[in-house]
């Protein structure tokens, strides 16, 4: 916890290029925001406005509860009953500063060493969100399981859940997995959810699944499989994607057995969350406005988007060179991989970076990517491109990634040749 993972390491690179004073115009295509949509900045802003008038004494004036606003709890409880027929109440919920703290409380009390064995947060499918892997405070605290690598055609691959390796694990203390996944945008399906849970009974372990880019909010893509309930799974949910990233508000959904010692862990440490954004969501949730938001604005920007993002990776990037796209069905990213064997992904990041131009390099999705037991190369082949800039952003830096990628290319070419 005390030093930066590796893509923080890159994001603090970008963040420090960035904001360098040399006058440089840079293309940055590893963001991670959410897309700057006018509407749901003036929606949020008129929420916030109403709550301060109405609530700015009793909110941000006081301490509260650290389970959360119980404005916020009861709106939470009545629209997950209302919208998903479940039977939960206040003491299914907790709101916490931000999903990634929610997770990183789960990762503390559910494993590490134990009175019986020592037990690790496990990741059942590689990629996924890099910051999963600063949850543990023991080394070696997170393990994360390979993926079954299908090509498909010639510009697609997924990835599959190697369930037997899921199932063939020893020393599970929580399973976690974000659907849709950042990088990949995949959602798991129904039936796979199915068999996490299955294995999560077999192991006697909790599954949290991360809902950041899902149903009901910001439901970002073209699938919408609504949330599970089930006593052994924790559903996180975030604000972040639904426009409100630096107020940092996320709440989990599980047995009270779960939810339980998640609230005592807030209180120990945190106390709770930012209260003026829990009334402001509160009041979003009781008048359905998040749901507009989401049916009007943040559903079709994404999907006009990846269509966009899409065909211009179709389109631009070299024909001459073996690379394809995962196919995903949401989230904010395309994940490109270039199954040449020339191909190194810091070194496109480097060679990018020189030209102005910023990716995300693909390792530091995958939790031993210098160790890689069935994928090989594979783990140091793939790079992560997000679909929130503008337009023009998106393009000029689709240009200057074909130009390096055929440049790269053209190098190992002449080092071949020269041996």
């Amino acid at each position: 916890m005390a030093r930066l993972s590796g893509l923080r390491l890159i994001m603090e690179d970008i963040a420090t290029s960035m904001g360098s004073a040399t006058g440089r115009e840079w293309l940055n295509l590893g963001i991670g925001n959410p897309a700057d949509i006018p509407e749901v900045s003036d929606t949020w802003r008129r929420m916030t406005a109403e709550a301060l008038d109405d609530s700015f004494g009793a909110v941000s004036c006081q301490y509260g509860p650290s389970r959360g606003l119980p404005t916020l709890i009861d709106a939470i409880v009545g629209y997950f009953n209302r919208h998903y027929g479940w039977d939960i109440g206040p003491q299914n919920v907790v709101v916490g500063p931000g999903s990634q703290m929610l997770c990183f409380i789960a990762a503390t009390l559910f494993t590490g060493p134990g009175e019986v064995r020592d037990t690790k947060l496990v990741l059942p499918m590689t990629p996924d969100y890099t910051g999963y892997q600063g949850l543990s405070l023991v080394p070696g605290g997170v393990a994360g399981v390979e993926p079954i690598l299908q090509r498909q055609d010639e510009r697609s691959f997924r990835y599959l859940f190697d369930m037997p390796a899921v199932e063939r694990l020893t020393d599970v203390g929580l399973m976690l997995l974000s659907t849709p996944s950042n990088p990949t945008g995949r959602c798991a399906a129904p039936d796979e959810i199915r068999s996490l849970v299955s294995a999560a009974e077999a192991h006697d372990v909790p599954l949290m699944i991360d809902n950041a880019y899902g149903a009901p909010f910001p439901r970002i893509g073209e699938v919408t499989t609504p949330p599970l309930r089930h006593d052994r799974v924790i559903n996180v949910f975030s604000l972040s994607k639904t426009g409100l990233p630096g107020e940092r508000l996320g709440f989990a959904i599980a047995d009270e057995r779960y939810i339980s010692p998640i609230v005592s862990c807030m209180a120990n440490s945190t106390l709770h969350a930012p209260q003026l954004v829990q009334a402001a969501l509160a009041r979003a949730l009781n008048s359905d406005v998040l749901d507009s938001l989401v049916a009007l604005e943040i559903g079709p920007f994404y999907t006009q988007r990846r269509k966009f993002v899409k065909s211009l990776l179709l389109d631009r990037l070299p024909a001459d060179i073996a690379w394809r796209l995962h196919e995903g069905e949401g989230g904010m990213f395309f994940w490109v991989w270039v199954d040449e064997e020339w191909f190194d992904d810091l070194a496109l990041y480097e060679a990018l970076k020189a030209r102005g131009v910023f990716v995300v390099p693909g390792r530091h999705f995958f939790t031993e990517p210098e160790h890689s037991r069935g994928l090989g190369l594979h783990t140091r082949q793939c790079f992560r491109v997000s679909v929130t800039p503008d337009a023009d952003t998106i393009t000029a830096g689709v240009e200057v990634i074909a130009e390096t990628l055929g440049d790269m290319r053209a190098g190992s070419m002449r080092i071949r040749d020269n041996r």
